[in-house]
């Protein structure tokens, strides 16, 4: 065979002072040194090894006095007592919350658990138990302190969560609250290791800090109340949706060459895996620092009555936080909507009427109905505040919603009953087969209001992948992913991060800052079964081919309307918008969105670049604008849009995206983005009239955009000079 040598150069982690048989000493498999091997001691509990195993070594009998004594002094004792001191307290290191999972290089992926934090200092069999706060809650914590006694003879200082088990295998605060108060058992998930026999291992990169945690911890088995926080090197998008689709409550992210800080710092990360729902908005408090409120009071509706479910006071930013105020205050009133707030959350409150409805995410309720950790989506103008309630998994019984009382933990509502028998799951399942996608949880709920599964999703884009196809195929994709069902944790997601079936490809594109990014693409109908598969509800596509996309091939406009103008009203802004762009001499095609609008699209021979396109786009805009003021409104500030429509003319740039014709949408009732004439528009009453096995049927039926592909026509300097773009 052919020869080779492989050089290793001196680097920032080369040692040439310490080598590794002067660093790792202890056996990982029995926990001894060579010193305690040869005095035969016993292995440590849940090694594999005899405990009569003894290793003899070939050094000389007459060692020096000297050398004996210093290893001694390194070593514990016979008796087995430590003469290490006990480590001190040190400030944990605090992760930071984000919203997405990094994806460069250079992470570790742990598990988020939901407990308490805690730090072990152990000196033999010496324990101490310290919160993050340093408060010394050994007491509280003597369940663990038995098994923590067995770790070491020597001194160590461990990081990590103190935690209890529910019925489902996951760590539960509200169980460990129950745990504490009766004395159940607990398991402490280690992390880190921040001290051991007194060597200080702060300024260790982390996965050598881990590395050396394991060795110390050995072997210590599944039911072990002592466990090693394990990780994942890299893949932390997949490893964070195989977290959330199990309903554990996140992931914490590291990265794997940094030292340990005892504060808050970036080089740890915390992503939850939210639930999102919808409330309605009935009052809030006053901020000192702010001209705006300090947070939201919020509830559902049960039984004719309004319950309070807590409030939410992050997720804002300032400039929505002053636009929502406004609606706060013309909503004014002296009555409280509340049934049965407590007394508590109405100092300093300010009552509105029920009308408003936000979207919010949290991390679970409390066992009296509050939320946890909740965080202010935005807010929701497609559904009445009369219908909001708690919104709960398909699988939960119809009877456990009727047993919930006002102020318990909130009911869980029942499935409607799915549209009739239109969507032909086993044709979906076959054709997934036929095409080499393997599906998984093919009867996943992932529509909770109308029961529609997975297999129903499959068979969905079964149906109306010869419609969909020739918009999507070949256009750089970005996906709306929701691992566990649109009530649940969804994401957007542009770029591929391995994984993925090979039928979901990706191609190389510039982004502005001249860094280069894989982008999704599909071409078949794997393509649209894979990305199912792969939990994808909502497919959005640029309005440029892979092969060119500095050249759209379209423009649209999304018609936005503001709360409290109905369908009627968005359907005749679209006629107005497509007469304006005919009257230029660009044919249009009307798009019933799935959401809350209609999007107007002109099909463009690809000649004329991004800049080019939008500024066009943005001048008709100002231009409906500007001839009726008290109609449109070009600005997208949601302040300024009062009984307005918003001409969103931004999708027209480099890397905007729009939902694509026939793509299915994560929202309530299953709706489907379907195209339709310009005639028949006239007979559609909402944005998501068709839900997807309408849609399925719809696309049986003859192409309501026939010639869409035909249509050769540009962005002239004559229609440029029109609108005041030249």
């Amino acid at each position: 065979r052919e020869n080779w040598l492989l050089i290793k150069h001196k680097d920032d982690y080369a040692k040439p002072e310490e080598t590794l048989t002067t660093r790792f000493t202890t056996s990982v498999s029995t926990g001894r040194d060579l010193d305690a091997i040869a005095k035969g001691l016993k292995p440590r509990k849940g090694s594999t090894t005899p405990a009569d195993a003894v290793w003899h070594s070939n050094r000389e009998p007459d060692a020096p006095a000297q050398a004996k004594k210093a290893k001694a002094a390194k070593s514990p004792s016979k008796s087995g007592k430590a003469s290490l001191p006990l480590p001190q307290f040190r400030s944990p290191q605090l992760a930071t919350l984000v919203e997405e999972v990094p994806q460069t290089t250079g992470w570790v992926f742990e598990m988020k658990y939901d407990g308490y934090r805690c730090l072990a200092a152990l000196s033999g069999e010496e324990v101490r138990l310290y919160t993050r706060n340093a408060n010394d809650w050994t007491a509280q914590f003597a369940a663990i302190v038995p098994p923590l006694r067995q770790v070491t003879q020597g001194s160590a200082l461990i990081d990590g969560e103190l935690c209890a088990l529910d019925d489902n295998g996951r760590t539960d605060f509200s169980t460990l609250k129950n745990a504490l108060s009766t004395g159940q058992s607990l398991v402490y998930f280690a992390f880190d290791l921040l001290e051991q026999d007194g060597e200080d291992l702060s300024r260790l990169p982390l996965v050598e800090r881990k590395a050396r945690l394991q060795a110390l911890l050995g072997d210590t088995g599944p039911d072990s109340p002592i466990q090693f926080s394990t990780h994942v090197m890299g893949n932390g998008l997949r490893v964070f949706q195989s977290i959330c689709s199990s309903g554990h409550e996140g992931v914490i992210a590291k990265q794997a060459d940094a030292p340990y800080r005892g504060e808050r710092a970036r080089s740890w990360l915390k992503v939850k895996c939210s639930k999102r729902q919808e409330f309605v908005i009935a009052g809030w408090t006053t901020s000192t620092k702010k001209k705006s409120f300090a947070s939201l009071l919020l509830g559902t509706w049960e039984d004719g009555k309004l319950i309070y479910r807590g409030r939410v006071g992050t997720g804002f930013t300032r400039a929505e936080a002053q636009a929502l105020q406004d609606q706060l205050d013309a909503r004014a009133t002296t009555t409280n909507p509340f049934s049965n707030i407590p007394r508590a959350a109405t100092r300093g409150a300010n009552w509105i009427k029920p009308e408003l409805v936000g979207e919010v995410a949290f991390t679970e309720f409390t066992p009296d109905g509050v939320l946890r950790h909740p965080s202010f989506m935005g807010l929701r103008e497609d559904k009445p505040a009369a219908d909001v309630v708690i919104e709960a998994p398909a699988e939960q019984p119809p009877e456990a919603a009727k047993a919930s009382k006002a102020g318990s933990t909130p009911p869980r509502k029942a499935p409607e009953p799915a549209e009739p028998a239109k969507l032909d799951r086993e044709a979906g399942l076959a054709a997934a087969e036929k095409v080499g996608i393997h599906v998984t949880s093919p009867d996943r709920v992932i529509y909770p209001g109308q029961g529609v599964t997975k297999a129903d999703l499959l068979a969905y884009y079964t149906a109306v992948a010869d419609r969909m196809l020739p918009y999507i195929a070949n256009r750089p994709l970005s996906l709306v992913r929701c691992p566990q069902g649109r009530s649940k944790y969804c994401f957007f997601q542009k770029h591929d991060s391995g994984g993925f079936p090979d039928a979901m490809k990706s191609v190389l594109l510039t982004e502005k800052d001249g860094s280069q990014e894989d982008y999704f693409y599909i071409d078949s109908l794997a393509g649209l079964l894979a990305g199912t598969q792969m939990n994808v509800m909502e497919w959005h596509l640029w309005g440029a081919p892979t092969q060119d996309v500095e050249r759209p091939e379209r423009l649209i406009f999304d018609i936005d309307p503001d709360e409290g103008l109905d369908f009627a009203a968005v359907r005749a802004a679209a006629v107005d918008i497509a007469k304006l762009l005919a009257d230029l001499g660009l044919k249009t095609f009307p798009l019933v969105s799935g959401g809350k609008g209609i999007h107007v699209i002109a099909p463009l021979v690809p000649k004329a670049e991004w800049p080019e396109v939008k500024a066009f786009c943005k001048r008709v805009a100002q231009l409906l604008s500007e001839r009726e003021p008290d109609r449109f409104i070009a600005n997208m500030s949601k302040a300024k849009r009062k009984g307005k429509f918003f001409v969103d003319y931004l999708r027209n740039e480099r890397g905007s995206t729009a939902v694509s014709p026939w793509s299915s949408r994560s929202r309530e009732g299953a709706p489907a983005a379907v195209p339709v004439s310009w005639e028949e528009l006239e007979t559609v009453t909402a944005a998501n009239q068709f839900n997807l096995a309408l849609a399925a049927e719809r696309a049986q039926l003859p192409d309501p955009w026939t010639g869409y592909f035909e249509v050769k026509q540009s962005i002239t300097p004559a229609m440029s000079k029109q609108v005041g773009a030249s």
